[in-house]
């Protein structure tokens, strides 16, 4: 297919490679009697959410209310959804009751100071909040750091009104499959011996999400990255450059020496996320080629030869994070096997602040 006409930098995702990524992570989530909740963050596309919702997930994984708000009013067919964040401040409240009686919501939690707001919230709604004890089980961001502060906190959501306790909820370090064992299975028990149910126990991640069921005490996987995949899983192991559906697509715009190039896509497209990895970007058909430099809105191609680029060419990028990058455009060119043409899709749960 010629991208030729389209204005440079965009970015470029490739639904048949989606669907081929949703469909992998499904049946080996099928297999081992896994449930799927994705992480919308990756693409903030209903249209997306719905393939996942089609291929058989049970719901989505939000970062933000705002994300969550827009992926409700752009689907009807998104009725369940997780927000995995600490929810805090009177205004965040005021939405999330809305968003409560629109759809299935959980949240998480892992403090009293937390709980205490989400209580005052809902103690006078029609139905409960579900929130979950948000679990640090080695990635040491949110989540509180032991199996019996997790008891504590169950109890605390149990008492709370307007609350009702869901579960456990992590976010694991990559191949941390053992520690998420480990962790849940004291946590689980401890809070099952002292009298309350654990419905759900969700981890996430894409990095491992194929070792997912070497922690069986897991009910519920949400990755996110994997729809598109990048550069960091590809570095990873976890997936090839066949199975990157977003790249982006830039134009060169001066050749000032024999082995280096000026494209027009700088930080405000592939972003100055590194991930532990040299250069912004891999140019795809062209290992040969780094991305060394960055701008606002150029990037600077290197090569140890002939950098063999000429003025007006055009080259597409895996981005090393393809998250962020979704995050840094209003739309994106999408592309099908199915389609005639190209078509282009507004980024819907983008850009909001609540």
């Amino acid at each position: 297919m010629s991208f030729h006409g389209l204005n440079t930098p965009v970015v470029l995702v490739d639904l048949d490679i989606v669907d081929r990524n949703i469909r992998r992570f499904q049946n080996y989530a099928d297999a081992h009697g896994l449930k799927v909740r994705p992480h919308i963050k990756t693409h903030k596309l209903p249209a997306i959410a719905e393939m996942q919702l089609r291929a058989g997930a049970i719901g989505i994984t939000c970062q933000k209310l705002s994300e969550a708000e827009a992926m409700i009013a752009g689907s009807p067919e998104i009725r369940d959804v997780l927000i995995t964040y600490n929810i805090l401040g009177a205004e965040k409240l005021k939405h999330l009751k809305i968003l409560a009686r629109k759809v299935a919501l959980s949240v998480v939690a892992d403090n009293e100071t937390i709980i205490d707001g989400l209580s005052s919230a809902f103690a006078n709604e029609p139905a409960p909040l579900r929130v979950l004890v948000e679990c640090n089980t080695g990635a040491d961001r949110c989540g509180v750091a032991s199996p019996e502060e997790a008891l504590l906190l169950a109890h605390k959501i149990t008492a709370a009104p307007g609350l009702v306790f869901g579960g456990l909820m992590t976010y694991p370090p990559v191949n941390g499959a053992e520690a998420v064992e480990s962790f849940m299975t004291q946590a689980k028990a401890r809070i099952e011996a002292s009298g309350l149910a654990v419905p759900v126990i969700t981890s996430g991640g894409t990095p491992s999400m194929m070792d997912a069921a070497e922690a069986p005490v897991t009910t519920e996987y949400r990755p996110g990255t994997y729809v598109y995949n990048d550069r960091s899983l590809v570095s990873r192991g976890a997936c090839g450059w066949e199975d990157c559906a977003l790249t982006v697509l830039a134009t060169v715009v001066s050749v000032p020496s024999s082995n280096r190039a000026i494209i027009d896509a700088g930080s405000k497209v592939l972003t100055s996320d590194l991930l532990g990895l040299s250069g912004y970007g891999h140019v795809v058909g062209r290992d040969d080629i780094a991305i060394d430099q960055l701008s606002e809105e150029h990037g600077r191609l290197v090569a140890d030869g002939l950098i063999g680029l000429s003025v007006g060419d055009q080259v597409r990028i895996v981005p090393n994070h393809a998250c962020v990058v979704s995050n840094m455009v209003d739309r994106l060119v999408v592309m099908s096997g199915g389609f005639q043409q190209p078509e282009i899709w507004p980024v819907v749960a983008r850009g909001q602040i609540v």
